[in-house]
């Protein structure tokens, strides 16, 4: 039960979403670029994905220090399907804009 509160909490704010399915529809993203993406500060942007970590949808790859960030692999079905609804979704996601040197 505390998982799937934890997991339903977790999309219930229309940024985060925006997020998942920005993450989703662009493969893994540079924290850096998502900031740039969403014009938003850092400190937002990364409360924003702490959240969703700890629902169980990304997974963090860190390398120095930029931190990028993707759908987990493997997702199970409860979470996939929240994707597929969200993908169905009327959201303005913003374009990726590249934020950071990160190569």
């Amino acid at each position: 039960m505390e998982i799937f509160l934890k997991t339903i909490s977790s999309i219930n704010d229309e940024t985060r979403l925006k997020i998942l399915h920005f993450i989703n529809m662009n493969g893994e993203v540079c924290v850096c670029d998502i900031e740039h993406s969403f014009s938003m500060i850092q400190s937002r942007i990364s409360r924003h994905l702490k959240i969703l970590k700890e629902a169980g949808f990304l997974k963090v790859d860190r390398r120095g220090r930029w931190a990028f960030y993707s759908i987990r692999d493997p997702l199970d079905a409860f979470r996939q399907s929240i994707l597929k609804e969200i993908s169905y979704l009327n959201t303005q996601t913003p374009q990726l804009k590249e934020g950071c040197k990160n190569g």
